[in-house]
């Protein structure tokens, strides 16, 4: 196995802007991702996202927006290391294809087994967080 790369995609019952939206603002991944956000979505923008308690074992992360194209794409690099996550979405029959790519583990420079790690760490997590984001979605439509 390479760990250069994570892509997956998920279909999503939504426009390209509603995944947008979804995918992109604090206030909405918080719903599917981390337990909290704070960002602003322009290019450039560096923020925040926490993962349970730091306190008590929990992970602040720091993120920063790298491209905001909507309803295209949004990219953003995070942890440590500055993966870089991008979510690129393609209308497709009634909804949207969303894919995600996060790349930059090798570059990172960590030490085989860290190397794999945290590329199974990752996979790992998107393949929790992501199937979250339809779900989510969908009762945004049963609040309208």
């Amino acid at each position: 196995m390479e760990f250069a790369s994570l892509e997956r995609e998920v279909y999503i019952a939504a426009s390209p802007e509603v995944v947008f939206e979804v995918v992109s603002r604090p206030e909405h991944i918080r719903e599917w991702w981390p337990d909290d956000a704070s960002y602003d979505v322009t290019p450039g923008a560096t923020g925040q996202i926490r993962f349970g308690d730091p306190d008590d074992g929990g992970v602040l992360e720091t993120l920063t927006v790298v491209d905001v194209r909507p309803p295209e794409s949004f990219s953003f690099r995070w942890t440590d290391k500055d993966l870089l996550v991008t979510f690129s979405l393609t209308p497709s029959g009634e909804g949207t294809l969303l894919k995600l790519t996060e790349t930059g583990f090798r570059e990172a420079g960590w030490e085989r087994a860290v190397l794999e790690e945290t590329y199974r760490e990752h996979e790992q997590g998107w393949d929790h967080f992501l199937p979250r984001i339809a779900p989510y979605v969908a009762s945004l439509g049963a609040r309208r």
